[in-house]
This record gives C-alpha cells, sequence and structure tokens, in this order.
C-alpha cells in the first residue's frame, strides 16, 4: 500500500517505522510549543495526507508520551479518507496533565500513525438482540 505524504517542514524527517515489526509510524512535532498545566496544546505534526481509497488513519499516542507528563486529550486521533487537503495537517491535541509547563521540542516523536482499511456498516434497528447478558462494563475483571 502506498501512502501520499505532504511535508510541511522538509528538514523534518518522514514519518517511520523505528523497527521491522513495529506496527505504526513515529510522528514528529513541526515546532517547539509550551504546554500550560492543565491545559490542552495542538501540535502540528508535519503531515497532510492522500489516504488510499477506502483507508482511514489512527493517531495515538506514543506508549512514552505519558512520561512527560502529557497524554492525548481525544483518546486517539481519526483522520478521514477526505481529509487530505494541501492546508490538512494533522495535529495532536495533547493534555498536559501535570502541575508545570511541558516543553514539546520540534522534531521530537509524539505521535503513532496507523492506516487501516474502512468498510462501512449498514445499521438495522431491532428491539431485542436476544443474546445472554454479560452483567456490565468490567465484569470479566481487572
Amino acid at each position: 500500500m502506498k501512502l501520499k505524504i505532504k511535508l510541511f517542514d522538509k528538514n523534518l524527517s518522514l514519518p517511520e517505522y523505528q523497527t521491522d515489526k513495529a506496527a505504526a509510524l513515529d510522528l514528529y512535532a513541526r515546532v517547539d510549543i509550551t504546554i500550560a498545566p492543565k491545559r490542552v496544546g495542538y501540535v502540528p505534526l508535519n503531515i497532510a495526507l492522500e489516504l488510499p481509497p477506502d483507508h482511514w488513519a489512527l493517531l495515538a499516542a506514543r506508549s512514552s508520551l505519558h512520561k512527560k507528563g502529557l497524554m492525548m486529550a481525544n483518546g486517539i486521533g481519526v483522520g478521514d479518507e477526505d481529509y487530505c487537503g494541501d492546508n490538512d495537517e494533522y495535529q495532536a491535541a495533547l493534555l498536559n496533565f501535570t502541575n508545570q509547563p511541558v516543553v514539546v521540542k520540534k522534531g521530537e516523536r509524539i505521535a503513532q500513525l496507523i492506516i487501516l482499511p474502512r468498510e462501512r456498516i449498514e445499521i438495522e434497528e431491532v428491539a431485542e438482540l436476544g443474546n445472554k447478558d454479560r452483567g456490565g462494563l468490567g465484569t470479566t475483571g481487572y
């Protein structure tokens, strides 16, 4: 599968897999940004994408992001196939959960990108599903 990527700052690397078996491409902060305590900062990721037909982009935090006192404010990001304009730069909405300002440096790897197939579903409303209840959220233990 081929993915068309536009870089906004050509001095930064293209997204890349860090190992042969990595599931996601690492994405880099395009600018230095300081995120105030208990606030959300928007970090441009230096890419616009043209996704393959019937695919979507999943944007997730790198597993080490929490060590900086940051987490993705919206859990994950979803990039639709039609978010593909020349100025449609992907961004990470990062929440600083600490009591101190957190600095993200230009070129720092902060997010990951996975491209997945998209299949439209057909919704069928029913009065009952007819299956056995499991008992609610967390019923299989922790």
